[in-house]
């Protein structure tokens, strides 16, 4: 599954992220097209999510510059990067007294102005969203009664809802079974070929991996490794690499990867 977009959306260059000044991975270059589906994989604290919160200009770049369709982040107003950007990392959220519908609606602030109220579009908009997460019947339910699987599903209404041209998501298949993790999957295709919206997302679980993603970066050690489409990278030698396995382990992997269609 290999597409190439004429446009440069998003650019790393020489991007250092971390935590103040320690820097977890230095010297970045990555360029990301439009309608570009790419996704982070590698063993837990490798460095995935410090990645994605750095694009998303939830930390600051301890060195290096990411540019947002030529545009340094830098220098995008809060508003302007509400327009554009949208993410799902994994810290929870525990609004009170919110309903589904509530906390979907929130995803039109950057475009309802200083009195937060909503349109027609902005209705239409929010109804959209909730179908296309199979959530409207949950709309009037109170989102703090809603399972861990189901509110995953609500956040991610709230990111289609704001409507943005790139998609940012941290383990977005948390707390998910397998018929929803399969649905989000479609879902992101959906978007990325309707609205040729750029998806930036981290996986654990490489086989879902291969069903959605254009390309894939491998982060291990605090390291960039390799990165690639789906057949140049999941294969037996970058897996055994990545993931520190070997023998029976890995083709246990292997068949349930190739079991998923």
């Amino acid at each position: 599954m290999e597409r190439m977009s004429e446009k440069e959306l998003i650019k790393l260059n020489k991007l250092s992220v971390g935590y103040g000044r320690k820097v977890l991975i230095g010297d970045i270059d990555l360029s990301i097209g439009e309608g570009e589906i790419v996704t982070l994989i590698g063993p837990n604290g490798a460095g995935k999510s410090t990645i994605l919160k750095t694009i998303a200009r939830q930390l600051e770049p301890v060195k290096g510059t990411v540019f947002i369709d030529g545009r340094e982040l830098s220098k995008l107003s809060f508003h302007e990067l509400a327009e554009r950007v949208s993410i799902l990392l994994t810290e929870r959220i525990d609004p009170e007294l919110m309903t589904v519908r509530d906390v979907v609606e929130a995803g039109r602030y950057p475009y309802t102005g200083h009195m937060g109220m909503l349109r027609r579009h902005d209705e239409e908009v929010v109804g959209e969203a909730l179908a296309l997460c199979s959530i409207e019947e949950l709309s009037d339910r109170y989102f703090r009664e809603l399972s861990d699987g189901q509110k995953q599903r609500v956040m991610l209404a709230r990111t289609i809802a704001q409507e943005t041209e790139i998609l940012i998501l941290d383990e977005p298949t948390s707390y998910m079974d397998i018929r929803y993790k399969l649905e989000l999957l479609g879902l992101l295709r959906k978007l990325r070929d309707s609205r040729k919206m750029t998806i930036i997302l981290s996986l654990h679980e490489f086989e879902l991996a291969k069903v959605v993603s254009d390309r894939i970066i491998c982060v291990k050690d605090r390291d960039i490794i390799k990165a690639g489409t789906p057949k140049e990278i999941l294969n037996r030698k970058v897996l055994c690499e990545l993931y520190d396995i070997s023998g029976e382990s890995l083709e246990i992997l292997l068949q349930s990867m190739e079991s998923v269609v």
